[in-house]
């Protein structure tokens, strides 16, 4: 059993970029299908996105070429959840979107797991 312990916020960030990274790369849709918890939700603006549909939806999206997390903060929900804000932005060639994100990741079956992902547009 592994608790939050005070490198919990390095350790969220680290996962945070490791789906920015896979987004990147173009297995966004592959990463967030394996990583989301069964109910777990993208909350995004104008759509929520299920796990199952994870896949379809970042393969018709226009690829990042480039992103930011900006200001970092980690809220502790419990032993084993916790709550990663920041402020995000993304870049899809010319396109910029910035927005507040919120990514809530919990510990199980030995690794951190997306439950929800939220954006709000700035």
């Amino acid at each position: 059993m592994t608790s939050i312990t005070d490198d919990l916020p390095a350790r969220l960030l680290h996962e945070e970029h490791e789906g920015w990274q896979a987004i990147l790369a173009g297995r966004g849709g592959a990463y967030y299908r394996s990583t989301m918890t069964s109910d777990g939700l993208l909350i995004l603006p104008g759509r929520v996105v299920t796990r199952d549909e994870a896949p379809a939806f970042f393969q018709a999206l226009s690829p990042v070429t480039s992103y930011k997390l900006r200001d970092p903060a980690v809220v502790r929900l419990n032993d084993h959840a916790g709550v990663l804000v920041y402020r995000l932005i993304a870049h899809r060639g010319d396109e910029v979107t910035e927005a507040n994100a919120s990514t809530t990741y919990v510990f199980k079956d030995g690794g951190w797991c997306v439950a929800a992902h939220q954006q709000t547009a700035i």
